[in-house]
């Protein structure tokens, strides 16, 4: 079993960007908080457009998120991480409003896109760890911002960021069979739409459980099977 090494120094990238925005969050003014945050979600919105169109199997797309969509309120994933969430709130005796939402915004924005997966699927197959150490500066940078205007729940994000990517990772040498040029396009382009609808919580634009969304993921290698 490798060492994830690739998704340790993302986890630490996180916790460093968080301290930092945490540390200097408070000098800069709420009026210049909202606009770098409106900056994050537009941006955020492009990154998961340009994810989502590069899907060649728009049916496949279709039907990953609708049965994704199923399950994930049959689990109800979004009410089981968010009272997660504000366990550890509590046990950190953090008195932030923002902190679960802080946690899970992260969380999600780390951890669904395209980079995500193809970093660490690199890492467990060819051990190259180049695409998820460019993904870590990226993280940092996005955690000041992100730390500054929700507050530790950003830093906690690096804990459920290292156990997903150690897993996809791991998972690599599993799947290397399956794991298609086509189908890792296909990831990420589910993951480019979990990625708009995070964009959209992000500018307060429409409340989207995203978290329902995320078996979706999981559902494409055994349906682009299936349908090819």
């Amino acid at each position: 079993m490798i060492i994830p090494i690739g998704s340790i120094v993302n986890a630490l990238a996180v916790i460093i960007g968080s301290l930092i925005g945490l540390k200097f969050g408070s000098l800069v003014s709420p009026k210049i908080k909202t606009a770098i945050f409106q900056v994050i979600g537009l941006f955020t919105l492009v990154l998961g457009l340009k994810m989502a169109l590069a899907t060649q199997e728009f049916l496949l797309l279709l039907i990953c998120l609708v049965l994704g969509a199923i399950i994930g309120e049959a689990l109800s994933i979004d009410k089981s991480l968010t009272s997660l969430g504000d366990f550890l709130k509590d046990k950190l005796k953090s008195k932030n409003p923002n902190f679960t939402e802080g946690l899970l915004t992260a969380f999600l924005l780390y951890c669904v896109g395209s980079m995500t997966f193809v970093g660490a699927i690199e890492e467990g197959i060819n051990q190259d760890t180049t695409l998820l150490f460019t993904k870590s500066l990226l993280d940092g940078i996005t955690s000041i911002l992100l730390a500054s205007t929700f507050g530790i729940g950003v830093l906690i994000s690096a804990i459920p960021l290292l156990i997903f990517q150690t897993i996809l990772t791991w998972g690599a040498l599993f799947f290397e069979p399956y794991l298609s040029t086509e189908i890792i396009n296909e990831i990420s382009a589910v993951g480019g739409v979990l990625i708009i609808a995070l964009s959209l919580n992000i500018l307060e634009l429409k409340k989207i459980k995203v978290s329902n969304l995320l078996p979706a993921l999981f559902l494409v290698i055994p349906l682009y099977y299936l349908c090819n």
